[in-house]
């Protein structure tokens, strides 16, 4: 699987941005997708995933009610709505597929990652 992410940019806080992940392959739906971020000195840390089906959701706390996870499947595309961003959530972000064991909530989950697009929050 090849993972392009895109859709960063910098934006005043309480904007919005709309992050995409496009995934190369024909078994999209196998995968949970997921959104992870790292900050410069700071480890990467998870956003937001979404299941196979994308019946089911999940976030960090930090975003919850302000970032929102789908996903396309006729464009095999992963969406990350982003809104009333903040100063902190300023990072490079990540897209990431897996089939792994465990939690999504861990890096070790995924075994495929996009090459990462920068969000940058002005305050």
């Amino acid at each position: 699987v090849q993972l392009q992410a895109s859709g960063g940019g910098l934006v005043q806080a309480g904007g919005s941005l709309r992050l995409s992940c496009l995934a190369s392959g024909r078994t999209f739906s196998r995968y949970y997708m997921g959104w992870f971020r790292q900050a410069p000195g700071k480890e990467r840390e998870f956003v937001a995933a979404i299941s196979w089906s994308g019946g089911s959701t999940y976030y960090a706390d930090s975003v919850k009610g302000r970032f929102t996870i789908s996903r396309d499947f006729a464009k095999n595309t992963v969406l990350l709505q982003l809104n009333s961003l903040k100063p902190e959530d300023t990072a490079l972000y990540y897209c990431a597929a897996g089939l792994g064991s465990g939690s999504y909530y861990y890096t070790s989950y995924y075994a495929w990652w996009g090459q990462g697009t920068q969000v940058t929050v002005s305050s």
